[in-house]
């Protein structure tokens, strides 16, 4: 890669690692593994940064690679396990202290729902991308998006619902 090149990966790695890993984390629920996924975008777009459209297609290429890092950790097997010893019972938890720091609930709710619903959820909702951002992202359909966007948001709120329940 020219000087040049280099120069200009550096600035977009500088400008996109945050939202990257604000991303991931929303599916995830762990910033070590946030971290280690928006590293792993930005290495597969450092790979074919002079292939990459740099006008439009240079964000949505970082996502696509997040969402895919993200999707690849949670199938290892090691992550599987630890996946299938979790269960709803463990996302209501007693309000000790008298405050509900309502982001927590919300992001653990997220890491309830599968994969897809997540990534529909969070790139629609968080990252405010249209349909169409979303599915080209995804590598599925405008429907597909919106089916996945709309079970996901049903069961955050059933989730919501059932911690809210549990607090009073």
């Amino acid at each position: 890669m020219r000087a040049r090149d280099d120069a200009e990966f550096t600035e977009f790695a500088a400008n996109a690692i945050r939202p990257l890993r604000r991303t991931a984390y929303l599916m995830c629920g762990d910033w070590h593994r946030a971290e280690d996924a928006a590293q792993d975008a930005l290495v597969n777009v450092y790979r074919r940064w002079n292939r990459i459209e740099r006008l439009g297609g240079l964000n949505s290429y970082a996502h696509r690679c997040v969402v895919t890092a993200v999707l690849d950790q949670a199938r290892k097997p090691w992550r599987r396990e630890h996946l299938d010893q979790t269960d709803d019972s463990a996302l209501v938890l007693p309000d000790l202290v008298g405050g509900i720091d309502d982001r927590m609930f919300v992001i653990e709710a997220l890491g309830a729902l599968p994969p897809s619903q997540r990534a529909c959820v969070v790139l629609r909702h968080y990252n405010d991308l249209s349909v169409e951002q979303t599915a080209d992202i995804l590598g599925v359909s405008p429907g597909g998006v919106k089916s996945q966007t709309s079970r996901g948001l049903e069961r955050l709120r059933q989730l919501l619902a059932q911690t809210e329940r549990s607090a009073l």
